[in-house]
């Protein structure tokens, strides 16, 4: 701040400085940041205005506290997810990718992984009514998975997939392959056509926060991704969890010559 600033700044104008800081590299990400006395010291203000500062810092995902300390989170720079291209089949296999995610990931200079479970499931009623399958039987395969980016939980994703196609394939692999499950279900004669995504912003639920190491008052992306076939059957329904601070969804499409 500058001598013309006031002494005793109020949090927001704090919280901007300290953001400025860490968007311009003073502060690294898994760097550890002056204690709130050193803060308020080093900027100019209280003690408790510099906490109420990163407190506001903390509920944006900027910084972690722990019982070390302050540290500025290990991502700092949103994830743009391009919901437009991410899905070709070029891209998505791109450097033997296993899918959407670890193509977009390893495009944005960072180490994807992820931890995943298959089992056959009862699906939720209303994916069950998308997928023309049976809402009170075990007629799903659901593949489920924790997204890292660098080691840090991004994402949580549920795919979704008529048993009666998946059963007894490389679908029920934890690997699905160059490509993913897209590539997989096309070669069974599935082919995606059309995409479908429907966006909500809400809470975290408990589980979510401890998966995705969030705090309550922290905000998630619900994505329900819904694929379907050239001839209008839904041949998988996935439900993506983003932490909203770590994300930025990006969507581009042409317009026709009447407009």
């Amino acid at each position: 701040m500058t001598e013309d600033e006031p002494r005793r700044a109020t949090f927001r104008a704090v919280a901007d400085e300290v953001r400025t800081r860490i968007q311009q590299g003073t502060y690294a990400p898994g760097a550890k940041l002056p204690t709130e006395g050193e803060l308020a010291d080093e900027i100019g203000t209280n003690r408790g205005t510099a906490a109420q500062a990163l407190r506001l810092l903390a509920s944006e995902g900027l910084i972690d506290k722990s019982r070390r300390g302050m540290f500025v989170h290990r991502i700092v720079k949103k994830i743009v997810r391009d919901s437009t291209s991410r899905y070709v089949r070029a891209r998505r296999e791109e450097g033997q990718a296993r899918g959407a995610f670890e193509a977009e990931i390893r495009g944005l200079g960072m180490t994807p992984s992820s931890v995943t479970t298959t089992q056959h499931a009862q699906p939720p009623a209303w994916v069950a009514d998308l997928l023309g399958v049976d809402a009170n039987d075990v007629s799903t395969l659901a593949r489920i998975r924790r997204m890292l980016a660098d080691d840090v939980p991004v994402q949580l994703a549920t795919s979704y997939l008529p048993l009666a196609i998946a059963e007894g394939t490389r679908l029920e692999e934890i690997d699905t392959g160059p490509g993913g499950s897209k590539s997989r279900l096309a070669e069974l004669g599935h082919p995606q056509a059309t995409i479908t995504e429907e966006i909500d912003v809400r809470p975290p639920t408990a589980e979510e926060v401890g998966a995705l190491d969030m705090r309550e008052d922290q905000r998630v992306y619900e994505i329900a991704h819904i694929g379907r076939t050239e001839d209008g059957r839904t041949v998988e329904v996935t439900v993506h969890v983003l932490p909203t601070h770590l994300w930025r969804l990006s969507y581009s499409w042409p317009l026709g010559p009447t407009h």
